[in-house]
C-alpha cells in the first residue's frame, strides 16, 4: 500500500540543499567555520539533544536525565528515571523496569509502542519497524544519561516521529586507567552488583541484578555485559565500537489478576509458579566519524543485534481458557487456584535478528545572508522475526503441538533532510523525512505467503528565536508517522490486513531559559491531531480488535531545575526539579472502528478520553547538599486514567480487572548520599514507595499494581 507520492520528493530536497550549499558557500562567513573539526573532537555518536547550548537551537522540547541526577536520586528503573521527563507517562510491570510501559503525549504506554528507542543514536528495540513492543531493556546501570526530544527534530530519526525520541547515552571510555565496585541490596531479596573498568579508551560495564519482582511467583535475574572502545585513527577519523550481551532468566506471568481476586488475596497475588520467561540479547556496532572539511562532518553506523525469547506460560489474560473453562471461572469469583492441575503450558518462542547501516552528513554553509547548518541521512534496515508458538500438555512441559510457525521480515530505507537557516538571532529549520517499508510474512504450517509495501513522505517547520542569550521561544509543526507492524498489514494467510500507517498533525510553541547558573525552565504546549490513530488490540488473542480512529490530544508540559548554594544563608545548596504535565484532551473524535469488518469497537464513541491518559503527571524532588552529604525528597504522581474506549467507571461483578477507572496515585521515595571528597569508600541508602503506597496501573491483560515499598543500602569503592 502507499499513501505518498515517490521518495523522489525528498531526493530533489536533497540534491536542491546540497546545490544550495556549495552555490553558497562563499555569500557569506560562517561564524563557526570550524564547526565540523570541533564536532568531530567529541566521541563518534549520534546525540538527539546534544550539549545545552544545542539544546537551546531545537525547534522542539528537550529533556537531559545527567548521570548527577540519576546518582543523586539512586534510580533503579528506566520507569522512575523517564518520569523525571514531563510528558512522559511510563507504568511499572514485573518490578524491575525489564519491560517498561512507555507513552509521551497521552499515547497508550502498553509495550511502549508509539515511542522510538535509541542507544547512542542506535535502534535500541528488535523490531522498531515491523514489531515494535519492548519486550527487554537494559538495567538504567549500563547509562549516563537520558536525552528526551519532541517536535520537528524528530524527523531526523525514526520511524516513530509522533510521541517523542529516547536516547540512552552510554559513559565515554576513560583514557586513564580506573574502575569502581558498587553493591546495592534491600527487602524483597534485592541484590544489585555493578562492576566497571576502564582505560586505554576502551570500557567494561558488567551488571548483576536479582530480586522478587513485585508480585509473588515473580523472580527475577538479569546479567548485562557492556563493552565500548573508541580508536582515534588519523585522517580516516575516528570510531567507537560496542558490544553487549544481555541475559534474562526469570519467572514472569502475562496474566494480571481478577477484580475479585485482588479483593480476596491482595494486591501481590499471582499463582502462576510455572510460568518462565528467558531472553538472550546480542549487539555489536560501530559509529565512524570523519571531518569532510572545516565545514563537513560524516558519521556513520552500522549495527546488528540479535534477540531471543521463549516465554512459557499457562494464562496470558484473566479471561483466557488455556487451563479450561472451570479454571477460569474460578479466577472471576476469586476463588483459589493451582495451576499444577493445569495440564496446558504454551510457548511463546520468538528469535529477531536485525541489521542496518545510517551515514549521516551535516555540512555548514552560508547563502543568502544566513548561516546554515544542513543534516541529511540516509538509513537501510532490515528485520527478520522467527515466530513458533508450542502448546505443552502438562504444566511444566516445553514440547507438544506446534500451533504457529512464522517468518515475517521488514526491509526498510530511509532518508532525511533538515536544514537550520539562522538570520541573527533567527532560526527556520524545514525538514523532510521518507519510509519505503517492505513487509512479507510466510505461515510455514500451511505454506501461505504475502507481502505489502508502505510508503510514506512526512514534513515539518520548526522556528527558534532567541530573545537573548538565555531566553529562546520555539515552536513547530509537523507530520508523525508511525508504521503498522508486520501483523498488521498481512494477515497468517498471506492476504492484505489493509490497516493503515499512524499519521497526525503536531504543533508545539514552548518557552526555555536560564537565569544564571541557578535556574532554568522549559515549558511548551502542544497538539497532537490523528487523521489515523492504531490502536493495537490491548489483550493478548485478540479479544480487543486492532483499531483505527480520529483522536486529539492537547495539553502543557512544564519543567525546571533550581539550585543556589548558599540559599536562605545556609551553608550548603537547596535544589529542586519539577516536571508537570497536564493533558485535558486525550478524545476520541470519532467511534474507533476495527481493522478487520470496520465494526465500531465496542464502546468507543465520539468525545470518550483514551485509555491511559491521565490528565496529570508530576514528579517533584527537593534536597539539600552539604559538603559529603546529599539527601532528597521525590513525589512521583498521576491522576485517575480509564482502561478501555468505553472509560468504564466501576468494575463489574465478577470482573476480569479489566474494565474499570484507575485511580490515582502518588508516591514517596527518599534517598541520602555520603560521598567524601578524596576518598574511595561512598555509600547511599534509598526507600522508594515509602508508604507503602497500594495502587493499580494497568488492567490490560488484567490488574497489575504498582512496586511496594522497596528499601536499600549501597556501597561504592572507587580505586
Amino acid at each position: 500500500m502507499s499513501q505518498h507520492p515517490t521518495a523522489s520528493r525528498l531526493v530533489v530536497a536533497i540534491l536542491a540543499a546540497l546545490s544550495g550549499a556549495s552555490l553558497g558557500a562563499t555569500d557569506v562567513a560562517v561564524d563557526d567555520a570550524g564547526a565540523g573539526a570541533s564536532k568531530a573532537d567529541k566521541l563518534p555518536r549520534v546525540e538527539v539533544v546534544g550539549t545545552p547550548a544545542e539544546g537551546a537551537l531545537q525547534p522542539g522540547s528537550t529533556a537531559v536525565v545527567d548521570q548527577r541526577e540519576l546518582e543523586s536520586s539512586r534510580t533503579l528503573t528506566v520507569n522512575e528515571a523517564l518520569r523525571k521527563v514531563p510528558g512522559v507517562h511510563v507504568r511499572d510491570e514485573e518490578g524491575f523496569g525489564l519491560r517498561p510501559n512507555i507513552g509521551v503525549r497521552g499515547l497508550n504506554p502498553t509495550r511502549s509502542t508509539k515511542v522510538l528507542l535509541l542507544e547512542d543514536g542506535i535502534p535500541a528495540m528488535y523490531g522498531p519497524y515491523g514489531s515494535n513492543e519492548s519486550y527487554y531493556h537494559a538495567p538504567i546501570d549500563r547509562y549516563a544519561r537520558i536525552e528526551v526530544l519532541k517536535g520537528v527534530g524528530m524527523l531526523r530519526f525514526g520511524p516513530q516521529t509522533i510521541g517523542g525520541v529516547i536516547n540512552y547515552i552510554t559513559p565515554d571510555p576513560p583514557q586513564e586507567l580506573g574502575a569502581y565496585a558498587q553493591v546495592m541490596a534491600g527487602n524483597r531479596d534485592y541484590v544489585n552488583a555493578h562492576l566497571n573498568v576502564g582505560g586505554g579508551g576502551a570500557l567494561l560495564d558488567v551488571i548483576r541484578k536479582i530480586g522478587d519482582g513485585a508480585r509473588d511467583n515473580t523472580r527475577l535475574r538479569q546479567t548485562d555485559l557492556n563493552a565500548k572502545y573508541v580508536a582515534d585513527i588519523g585522517d580516516f577519523g575516528a570510531v567507537t565500537l560496542r558490544a553487549n550481551r544481555m541475559l534474562e532468566n526469570s519467572n514472569v506471568s502475562y496474566t494480571g489478576i481478577t477484580d475479585a481476586e485482588l479483593a480476596n488475596f491482595g494486591r501481590e497475588y499471582n499463582p502462576f509458579a510455572n510460568d518462565q520467561f528467558d531472553t538472550r540479547h546480542s549487539g555489536l556496532s560501530l559509529t565512524h566519524e570523519v571531518p569532510l572539511s572545516d565545514a563537513a562532518l560524516l558519521t556513520t553506523n552500522l549495527y546488528h543485534y540479535e534477540f531471543h525469547r521463549d516465554w512459557f506460560r499457562q494464562s496470558s489474560t484473566t479471561t483466557d481458557t488455556q487451563c479450561g473453562n472451570a479454571f477460569r471461572d474460578a479466577r472471576l469469583r476469586g476463588a483459589a487456584v493451582d495451576p499444577n492441575t493445569c495440564n496446558s503450558r504454551q510457548g511463546r518462542l520468538r528469535d529477531y535478528y536485525t541489521r542496518g547501516v545510517e551515514p549521516r552528513l551535516t555540512v555548514w554553509y552560508g547563502l543568502m545572508g544566513a548561516e546554515h547548518e544542513l543534516e541529511t541521512g540516509l538509513r537501510f534496515h532490515a528485520e527478520t522475526q522467527d515466530r513458533l508458538q508450542v502448546n505443552a500438555t502438562s504444566p511444566t512441559g516445553t514440547s507438544g503441538t506446534l500451533v504457529e510457525n512464522n517468518r515475517r521480515t521488514v526491509d526498510a530505507i530511509s532518508a532525511f533532510v533538515q536544514n537550520r537557516a539562522t538570520w541573527g538571532a533567527f532560526s527556520v529549520i524545514p525538514a523532510v523525512r521518507v519510509e519505503r517499508i517492505d513487509y512479507f510474512r510466510r505461515n510455514h504450517l500451511t505454506n501461505r505467503e504475502g507481502s505489502e509495501e508502505v510508503d510514506e513522505v512526512v514534513t515539518g517547520l520548526g522556528f527558534n528565536y532567541a530573545l537573548s542569550d538565555a531566553f529562546t521561544l520555539f515552536a513547530g509543526v509537523h507530520e508523525g508517522f508511525a508504521p503498522p507492524r508486520a501483523e498488521d498489514v498481512v494477515d497468517n494467510a498471506g492476504g492484505s490486513v489493509d490497516v493503515d500507517a499512524e499519521e497526525s498533525i503536531n504543533a508545539e510553541l514552548g518557552f526555555r531559559g536560564r537565569v544564571g547558573d541557578e535556574f532554568s525552565f522549559e515549558a511548551a504546549v502542544f497538539r497532537n491531531e490523528f487523521d489515523n490513530q492504531v490502536a493495537v488490540g490491548s489483550i493478548a488473542g485478540g479479544s480487543t480488535p486492532l483499531a483505527q480512529g480520529e483522536t486529539l490530544y492537547e495539553g502543557v508540559e512544564v519543567a525546571a531545575h533550581w539550585e543556589r548554594a548558599g540559599a536562605f544563608g545556609w551553608s550548603g545548596a537547596p535544589y529542586a526539579n519539577i516536571a508537570l504535565t497536564w493533558l485535558p484532551t486525550a478524545d476520541q473524535e470519532a467511534p474507533l472502528r476495527a481493522v478487520v469488518g470496520n465494526a465500531i469497537v465496542i464502546g468507543s464513541a465520539d468525545g470518550n478520553r483514551l485509555p491511559y491518559a491521565p490528565r496529570g503527571l508530576a514528579t517533584v524532588r527537593a534536597g539539600y547538599r552539604s559538603g559529603p552529604w546529599d539527601g532528597s525528597v521525590e513525589l512521583q504522581a498521576a491522576s485517575d486514567q480509564y482502561a478501555d474506549f468505553a472509560n468504564t467507571e466501576r468494575p463489574i461483578a465478577n470482573g476480569a480487572g479489566q474494565l474499570g477507572r484507575i485511580a490515582g496515585y502518588a508516591v514517596w521515595n527518599f534517598t541520602l548520599n555520603w560521598r567524601p571528597e578524596n576518598a574511595g569508600f561512598s555509600a547511599f541508602a534509598a526507600v522508594k514507595n515509602a508508604g507503602d503506597r497500594d495502587y493499580i496501573v494497568d488492567r490490560t491483560r488484567g490488574i497489575l499494581l504498582g512496586n511496594p515499598l522497596q528499601f536499600l543500602v549501597g556501597v561504592r569503592y572507587d580505586l
